[in-house]
């Protein structure tokens, strides 16, 4: 993933989160009005600059550890971003809390299999006609991606034991082991079992040219890495009731939220795979679109599983018909995409148009 700029610590990358531990304790102090207007556009835009941080610190991590442990290490911030997000909202007392998990993991996989692998395609394509991967990394990512998507997106709609679209308590655990474990096994399979699946030529190629990050700088981005990620958390808490709010005055679906929860999570990454595309490193790409997709279900359902069974919190996963039709079609156009292992310019724009009708459909049901 590449990767000058990763061997060192800009000054912002500590300043974003130590002002926004600032901000967070002025606020929680008393000192200044959390859901005023002024107080909400500082905290959205220090949690951009702390997102980026994060995502950052995971970075030189990645390249001090190398592939695929760094496509796995930025996967996993970017998911424990998005966690915090989503139960922040749920243990708020806002509209809407039933369906903030559903509706953020789905956006984030059609973010991540449309917007992010439709603008790697394009631009990838622009660049170098056409792009190879390996295939076995992308068939194992795949195979598990179209299992958990359904089982713990689909399912609840027809299932008799739960509520409405939901599961019922002892469903819900077992969903949320199964889905946990199946990701679990994915990792080792990345990272022990079949990890040369997962390598890029390029990977070797580069590794002499690129000095990777100095012990001081890798123990400076592991110690920042976990402050930046509590900053965001105590800022999504911050900006969940200014956020619910401003959906409803716009008179937009609460799916707008999820929505946005996920566009702000994954756009460092997004960046990051397209960077990656550019340099003609689609493995590396494919490597981070698919462990995101996977991290944000094998991760967050089990968290909000539990959250649901241990604090009688209402929770709804079984998406309604013309997102199931969208998931579906997502998958299928996918499997194709990512099933020669080579890619072209139209299949990225097929995956683009896929997303735009995506986000019509969020604000215009």
């Amino acid at each position: 993933m590449a990767h000058k700029a990763h061997v060192s610590i800009p000054h912002w990358s500590w300043i974003a989160p130590a002002a926004a531990g600032v901000l967070i304790a002025l606020a929680f102090a008393g000192v200044v009005a959390g859901g005023s207007g002024v107080v909400s556009a500082v905290a959205a835009v220090l949690l951009g600059a702390a997102v980026f941080a994060a995502v950052h610190h995971a970075e030189v991590l990645a390249v001090r550890v190398g592939e695929p442990f760094g496509s796995i290490i930025l996967a996993v911030a970017v998911t424990v971003i998005e966690v915090a997000l989503i139960v922040s909202i749920m243990l708020s007392d806002a509209s809407g809390t039933a369906v903030v998990a559903r509706d953020t993991v789905f956006s984030a996989v059609m973010i991540v299999l449309n917007a992010v692998i439709g603008l790697c395609l394009v631009f990838g394509g622009q660049r170098h006609h056409e792009q190879s991967f390996k295939l076995d990394a992308a068939s194992a990512g795949l195979a598990v991606l179209g299992t958990l998507a359904v089982m713990t997106m689909v399912l609840p709609n027809y299932v008799r034991a739960g509520p409405e679209g939901g599961l019922a308590p002892v469903q819900l655990v077992v969903v949320g082991c199964v889905s946990l474990a199946l990701y679990a096994v994915f990792v080792f399979v990345q990272t022990v079992r079949h990890r040369d699946y997962f390598l890029d030529l390029a990977d070797t190629d580069d590794a002499d040219d690129e000095p990777p990050p100095s012990n001081g700088v890798t123990l400076a981005a592991a110690t920042l890495l976990p402050l930046s990620l509590s900053a965001v958390i105590l800022l999504a808490k911050l900006l969940s009731y200014p956020l619910e709010k401003a959906v409803h005055a716009a008179h937009l679906p609460q799916a707008v939220v999820g929505v946005v929860i996920a566009a702000v999570v994954l756009l460092p990454e997004g960046i990051a795979s397209v960077r990656a595309a550019l340099m003609n490193r689609l493995q590396s790409s494919v490597n981070l679109v698919l462990g995101s997709a996977l991290a944000s279900i094998g991760m967050t359902i089990p968290v909000v599983a539990a959250i649901s069974v241990l604090m009688h919190r209402e929770l709804t996963l079984g998406l309604i018909d013309k997102d199931i039709v969208l998931l579906l079609l997502t998958l299928f156009v996918s499997t194709i995409t990512l099933g020669t292992g080579r890619t072209t310019v139209l299949q990225g724009a097929v995956h683009l148009g896929i997303f735009a009708v995506f986000i019509l459909l969020s604000a215009v049901p």
